[in-house]
């Protein structure tokens, strides 16, 4: 922390995709995230026309899950304690400073525009942006961070932590709840399947995203502060919540899940993309995909918690943003990208300099 002066005003923004309150919210929630050109890349009108034709289609199969949660995601309430723990434990580590947690959410209130107008309405002096993707992605992290820029026109010196895939506290607070499930396990067999969202293929071999380089990263690291094994029978990666006709990162959670069927283990599922519960969690994971274990007899089926306010997770959020206060620019907090991808911000901008 040298060079910085203490009596500072701090923004720490925390980005996620957000989630329809209601079920009215459904539809236009949807809408707004199809007409992501991250999502889908035709140009507009067509963009907007498809996104339309889509969240039109999709909006009574989507309601009917968000009711499964009671009408609308738990989303924002998650993020909006992760962001309440943070600036608590900034406040204290930072008592000099005045500090103040911000949510900006893609697709759903409170939306980047109306998020960008508080942080410029605070004035601070410096800027703090923590996309709540562990993993850094084009269709996320990016997305959220080209809108941002796009969006912000307030005052304060601003820099980006743009992934943390094997943070120390991250990984911790993983590798605990790994742990806890083998017990509950009670000695049956079991396969813990690491079940991070999928992107598809194309993204990874044209666009340089390294999303697949840094899941892998966090998935071993989880397995070895778990104290798993090397072998497939011990642990696997796999990608849910595919969507259309592209070929997309495999194996599927459900391939995985029919496998350790065949295979006479039970599983243990484990988020290692998301952050916070919400319907990817609690009703694909904890529902969908119990109710197909269940029909192969599979048996136990245990699901690891999202890390939430857990500690070690708010701890290292918190050293990342310390981290990230003294530098300018984008870099990650802990190891990054190994390998060169075209759309590594970190490698992106030490290239333009």
């Amino acid at each position: 922390m040298s060079g910085l002066v203490a009596g500072r005003r701090i923004a720490v923004v925390l980005f996620n995709l957000g989630g329809p309150d209601d079920q009215a919210s459904v539809r236009p929630f949807l809408f707004n995230l199809f007409r992501d050109p991250a999502i889908i890349g035709l140009p507009d009108p067509f963009r907007t026309w498809l996104a339309g034709l889509i969240s039109s289609r999709r909006e009574v199969g989507a309601q009917a899950n968000y009711a499964l949660m009671g009408g609308g995601s738990p989303l924002l309430a998650e993020t909006r304690k992760q962001a309440a723990a943070l600036e608590q434990a900034l406040g204290t580590a930072l008592p000099g400073d005045q500090v103040r947690t911000f949510v900006a959410m893609r697709y759903w209130s409170p939306l980047t525009e109306q998020t960008a107008a508080e942080v410029a309405a605070f004035v601070p002096d410096e800027i703090v942006l923590l996309p709540l993707y562990p993993q850094f992605s084009t269709t996320t992290t990016q997305s959220s961070l080209k809108l941002w820029d796009q969006v912000y026109i307030g005052p304060g010196a601003s820099r980006t932590v743009c992934c943390y895939p094997e943070a120390p506290g991250w990984i911790a607070a993983q590798a605990g709840a790994v742990r806890t499930a083998v017990t509950a396990a009670a000695g049956k067999p079991v396969r813990v399947l690491f079940s991070a969202h999928g992107i598809p293929e194309s993204l990874i071999a044209k666009k340089g995203d390294p999303y697949q380089e840094q899941v892998e990263a966090t998935c071993a690291a989880i397995a070895s502060a778990a104290g798993l094994g090397e072998r497939e029978a011990d642990w696997t990666i796999c990608y849910q919540s595919r969507v259309g006709p592209m070929k997309w990162l495999g194996p599927s959670t459900p391939e995985a899940i029919a496998r350790a069927a065949h295979d006479g283990v039970g599983v243990i599922v484990t988020p290692v993309a998301f952050v916070s519960e919400h319907i990817e969690t609690l009703v694909e994971l904890d529902i969908e995909y119990a109710e197909m274990a269940h029909g192969l007899g599979l048996t136990p089926y245990l699901r690891t918690p999202a890390v939430g306010v857990a500690a070690p997770f708010i701890q290292t959020l918190a050293e990342a943003v310390m981290e990230a206060l003294p530098r300018g620019g984008v870099a990650p907090y802990g190891p990054g990208c190994r390998a060169v991808w075209k759309a590594c911000p970190s490698q992106c901008a030490r290239r333009a300099a």
